[in-house]
């Protein structure tokens, strides 16, 4: 998978936020995204899942515009702010439901995936019940569960235990080793120098290649 970004542009009303950005992502590689709260960072990576329609510019995976062409970018999943899912059900109802979508795998496969991430034995809690840490897991398990060739995480360790922590960082570079592209917001400064390849800096609107 190749994502390409060619002069991209976002605005709110009469306020720029991203300009002029053009970037290149690769399959077997993560890329870290860092810059201050409030440059950016979340915008653009709304933008590369469809959320967003950018002002100005194309956003390409493997030559297709997903914006021209209306679709949701092909086998992509992404963990962007804060998780949300429907409090009223369990973790693991939470996450059938959301797997029911595409049927592409079974309950065990589920199962497998929480207890990767330690969340085994909060499956039949009440989402609603989840701590802060308990919520970011699962929104990583609903990224990890359907394994996409795009994972796109924002500030993904936020709140969790550093015993799992060293396990999803381990999981997303065995992750790169099979050719996924994995792109990574973190102000965690360890998440992105164990993790990234390249790190590209958001500041005043610009996205470049920090040095």
């Amino acid at each position: 998978m190749r994502i390409k970004v060619e002069n991209l542009a976002k605005k709110f009303q009469d306020q720029t936020i991203l300009r002029n950005v053009n970037l290149d992502f690769n399959g077997g590689h993560i890329y870290g995204i860092v810059g201050r709260n409030g440059s950016g960072k979340s915008v653009f990576m709304k933008l590369l899942c469809g959320f967003y329609k950018p002002t100005e510019g194309t956003i390409l995976y493997d030559s297709v515009d997903i914006n021209s062409n209306n679709v949701f970018p092909p086998s992509t999943r992404a963990l962007i702010e804060k998780p949300t899912f429907l409090p009223e059900l369990s973790g693991f109802e939470n996450l059938k439901l959301l797997a029911s979508i595409q049927n592409k795998i079974d309950d065990e496969k589920i199962i497998e995936t929480m207890r990767k991430l330690n969340l085994y034995d909060e499956r039949n809690k009440k989402y609603s019940k989840y701590s802060l840490g308990t919520k970011q897991k699962l929104g990583i398990v609903q990224v990890l569960m359907e394994n996409p060739e795009v994972m796109i995480f924002d500030e993904p360790m936020n709140g969790i235990e550093n015993e799992t922590v060293k396990i999803i960082r381990d999981i997303l570079i065995t992750e790169k080793g099979k050719g996924k592209l994995i792109i990574v917001a973190s102000h965690i400064k360890e998440d992105i120098d164990n993790l990234a390849d390249e790190v590209f800096e958001v500041d005043n609107g610009y996205i470049n290649k920090r040095k």
